[in-house]
């Protein structure tokens, strides 16, 4: 869309500001200086220097504002969430901390199994009413785009009642949402010892019946040893190619299954976590142009020391997106600002990779291309920033640093905010 074939009123324009594109144009952030950015009907029609504007502002919109030298990104994408749960494992975690492993942990009936539990019992307007504030502080700490997955279900009413909370926070909050099916999470108690049953199960009865219901945007499924291994991953994947539905994969976490390589076999949008895979696989990974999705916050709260393979992933040009992990067990993470520093301190990404990660990389690793850059022609979601720099967004641990947070147009979070 060329902002000069898009017929004035525009609905907004801020001029006086600073636009960290996240374009290729060959400045750090893809960083446009003494800017304006410009929107009507939900997308971007000017995102270019103020210069570059083919009128003047007033005859462009009659809402015009300054930034007064405000920093604006796209708005942030969280890519791997599982956010809508039932239940709370705090307990859990004052376990560990008295020193309780996972196997006791289990036998008192934690875990998986306990959010399984939980989630079960709730009908949908309880669920939603759990989940939504989780949204609420991803969105007001500048996300936009929230993936979100189910899996603590592991039946059909179940799942299905995950996927319409999770559609349904997307309408209440005026955000995108994008949902992933992952039936392959766990065990359910009612499958105890049928792994591979359940495994038929999933492509029998459930992944049929979610793909029919729309509910899906994407499959996953937990490859590891203390899930599901590689073959039964793969006939999980099968099936969900057959039903034209797109995969991606939580990958070597724990242990090199060859997970992310199977991920790219499928031409996986994304191979998540992926601490132990090998250079075979960032290589399968770069020749399917399969995203890596890191979460610090996991790496963090499971006290891990295997770091993924930062310096591999840049020698094979993979793209790399950072996410919360959001889940009530490995990592209650709030914010994706935060596992933007993670990302950084943990992991040695630079804050330029990071938000890379959160914006541009994340829409990828959802299979979107209508969001994660500001240019015209892109939806209209963005970020104002109380920040001196790009930069800024993953230095600050913690606080709050959106001062607005806009999605198709529509502003959703607008305070005053002094650093």
């Amino acid at each position: 869309m060329n902002s000069k074939l898009v017929t004035p009123p525009w609905d907004g324009l801020l001029i006086n500001c600073h636009l960290a594109t996240m374009n290729d144009n060959g400045n750090a952030f893809g960083a446009i200086h003494d800017a304006a950015l410009g929107w009507k009907d939900g997308c971007i029609v000017f995102a270019d220097s103020m210069a570059a504007l083919p009128d003047s502002p007033e005859q462009l919109c009659a809402n015009v504002e300054s930034a007064d030298g405000a920093w604006i990104t796209p708005g942030l994408i969280d890519c791997h969430t599982h956010l809508v749960f039932g239940g709370n494992r705090a307990n859990e975690f004052d376990m560990r901390l008295n020193g309780a492993d996972y196997q006791a942990i289990a036998r008192a009936g934690g875990g998986i199994a306990s959010t399984v539990k939980a989630t079960r019992a709730l009908d949908e307007a309880a669920l939603l009413a759990e989940s939504l504030p989780r949204a609420r502080a991803l969105v007001d700490d500048g996300a936009t785009t929230i993936e979100i997955k189910s899996g603590y279900g592991l039946d059909l009413d179940s799942e299905l009642k995950m996927l319409r909370v999770a559609r349904e926070i997307g309408v209440q909050l005026g955000i995108g949402v994008r949902t992933s099916f992952l039936g392959a999470h766990a065990l359910p108690p009612e499958f105890a010892g049928r792994q591979d049953d359940f495994v038929g199960h999933i492509c029998e009865v459930l992944l049929p019946a979610v793909a029919q219901s729309g509910l899906a945007d994407a499959v996953d499924a937990f490859c590891e040893k203390i899930a599901f291994t590689p073959e039964q991953t793969r006939k999980v994947f099968s099936k969900a190619r057959q039903l034209g539905l797109p995969i991606k994969l939580h990958a070597d976490q724990l242990s090199d299954l060859g997970g992310a390589a199977l991920s790219a076999e499928f031409d996986g949008l994304s191979a998540d976590h992926i601490e132990h895979t090998s250079e075979q696989g960032v290589r399968a990974m770069a020749a399917a142009g399969t995203v890596a999705v890191l979460l610090p916050g996991a790496f963090y709260a499971l006290r891990d020391t295997q770091l993924p393979p930062i310096a591999a992933l840049r020698e094979h040009a993979v793209a790399m997106a950072v996410a919360t992990d959001l889940n009530p067990g490995t990592s209650p993470l709030l914010s994706l600002r935060l596992a933007m520093n993670m990302a950084c301190t943990l992991f040695r990404l630079t804050p330029e990779e990071a938000l890379r990660g959160t914006t541009v990389n994340a829409a990828r690793a959802l299979g979107l291309s209508d969001r994660g850059r500001l240019a015209a022609g892109l939806r209209a979601d963005f970020v104002i920033w109380s920040a001196a720099s790009p930069a800024d967004l993953c230095y600050w641990i913690g606080g709050s640093l959106a001062s607005r947070v806009v999605a198709a147009g529509r502003t959703l979070t607008s305070r005053t905010i002094k650093q």
